[in-house]
């Protein structure tokens, strides 16, 4: 218990899609910001760390995710991530192709990668050469989605960058068998577990997140219910179903947290003590949008844990956030729809 707080009371106040669970969890954004557009999104809490944590790292964040996300009540979007635009990042969808972007050395000679590589910056620089050969004479409207284009081409850009800067520097070897294809549910979430702590043991990157796995995990459990059903429990099978499926995600959570503190920094402390984990949803049960589960671990963001805080009713989730990003050493004035940092949280 000491390794962890739950907090109570947070909200997205803007909220408003039942079936929605990941996708506006790490932005707090108003989809319907942006006049005349039913979809609109933020930066994603974990991404703004990316841009300060990630910088000396192999990969500036990694995305994990699950298939059928959308089914599964996730919401849209390709992983829990969602980058300065607002635009959906994609996200490795099982543990063999996240284990081989993480620590498969690469099997194409140095020369033919550099090649690529030019290549590819060659064709980037023509798609730019004709975009600002037809941006005079256009409209605003048209000027903004051509500034956006340029925004992405711009993103592109620094990820050849940081392609170029590890394109000789092997990747680090790990005590971690190839996964065996086709892992779901229980094992699933089990083995990008055990991909995260060595991630973060071997410095590949510094901001990892984890969309997690619904139906499957229900039925690697033997469980009948549809993941929907099971979110509208009464007394009786849906309510059984429920706790187990609870029961199971926290013994799975506390195997993380156990495995991060088993790993020994040079200083003497652990991984847990420098890792910051937030674990949660959008949404409570339901249909409900408010109170949403918050559980907040390690000692990497200098937070208070061993504790239970119940904040004022729709206290936005968003102030976790920005208190994280701050014990992180990341001076975000806010973020999302946040109103300050959470006191009570600091240690």
């Amino acid at each position: 218990q000491k390794d962890f707080t739950l907090v109570q009371g947070l909200t997205n106040k803007f909220a408003n899609e039942a079936h929605w669970g990941s996708t506006f969890w790490l932005t707090g954004a108003n989809r319907f910001a942006q006049p005349g557009q039913s979809f609109h999104n933020t930066i994603s809490a974990d991404q703004v760390a990316a841009e300060v944590l990630g910088k000396d790292t192999r990969f500036t964040s990694i995305q994990l995710g699950s298939p059928n996300a959308i089914e599964n009540g996730h919401g849209p979007g390709l992983s829990l991530a969602w980058d300065r635009r607002g635009k959906p990042m994609a996200g490795l969808d099982n543990p063999l192709l996240a284990y081989h972007r993480l620590f498969s050395d690469e099997t194409m000679p140095l020369a033919q990668r550099q090649a690529m590589l030019s290549q590819k910056r060659s064709v980037l620089d023509a798609v730019l050469t004709d975009a600002r050969r037809v941006q005079r004479g256009l409209n605003k409207t048209d000027t903004d989605k051509l500034d956006e284009y340029f925004q992405g081409v711009r993103d592109i850009e620094t990820r050849l960058s940081k392609d170029e800067q590890w394109l000789d520097v092997p990747k680090p070897k790990v005590p971690l068998a190839e996964p065996k294809p086709g892992l779901a549910g229980r094992d699933e979430i089990a083995l990008m577990y055990d991909l995260i702590v060595a991630a973060l043991q071997t410095d590949a990157t510094r901001v990892i997140t984890y969309r997690q796995p619904v139906g499957s995990l229900l039925s690697s459990l033997d469980l009948k219910i549809a993941a929907h059903d099971m979110s509208h429990y009464t007394t009786g099978d849906r309510l059984e179903a429920s706790q187990k499926r609870d029961v199971t995600q926290s013994t799975l959570l506390a195997g993380l947290l156990d495995k991060l503190k088993a790993v020994e920094e040079p200083d003497g402390s652990s991984l847990f003590d420098h890792t910051a984990l937030a674990y949660g949803s959008n949404i409570r049960t339901s249909h409900y949008l408010d109170n949403c589960p918050t559980i907040l671990a390690g000692g990497g963001a200098s937070l208070k844990l061993g504790q239970h805080v119940v904040l004022p009713p729709n206290t936005p989730l968003c102030n976790a956030w920005l208190t994280m990003l701050h014990g992180l050493g990341i001076q975000a004035e806010r973020h999302g729809d946040s109103s300050g940092v959470v006191k009570e949280l600091l240690a």
